[in-house]
């Protein structure tokens, strides 16, 4: 599949096969370059066998494609519809409403990177520590 070095990476978008498909082009470098003049492929691509970049056909072939050249990453299906309504109203709007309603209050010159400071300190997912009391500073 590759006759020198390459790199691998996990593009994360909406719509991500389709749109990568879209910039890299026919997998033709030729008539990459007659019919897609500005795609990758058309740019980078030598010949019909080398046309420099690779891009899953499908949801499903990216999902088994990742899972080879990235082992250890974590796939979580991506909610839709009703359970996507139920996550965001879990997780996401209370800390944004929060967010947004001190950001009404604060009324900041850079509104935009109060609210990300803010979004950040309030994480609810941000790890906590916990100090452990041992033994020698129970009897201490």
């Amino acid at each position: 599949m590759s006759s020198g070095p390459l790199v691998a990476m996990v593009l994360a978008r909406h719509s991500a096969v389709s749109y990568w498909k879209e910039l890299l082009g026919p997998s033709n470098t030729v008539r990459a370059r007659r019919t897609h003049p500005h795609s990758l492929r058309a740019i980078y691509g030598t010949d019909d066998l080398r046309n420099a970049l690779h891009g899953s056909l499908s949801i499903s072939s990216a999902e088994r494609e990742i899972r080879f050249m990235f082992p250890e990453v974590v796939l979580e299906p991506i909610p839709a519809g009703q359970r996507a309504r139920d996550y965001l109203n879990l997780y996401v709007k209370p800390t944004l409403l929060a967010g947004l309603t001190a950001l009404c209050k604060e009324k900041p010159a850079d509104p935009m990177t109060w609210l990300a400071d803010w979004l950040i300190e309030h994480n609810p997912n941000k790890p906590r520590l916990q100090h452990q009391i041992t033994e020698e500073e129970h009897q201490g």
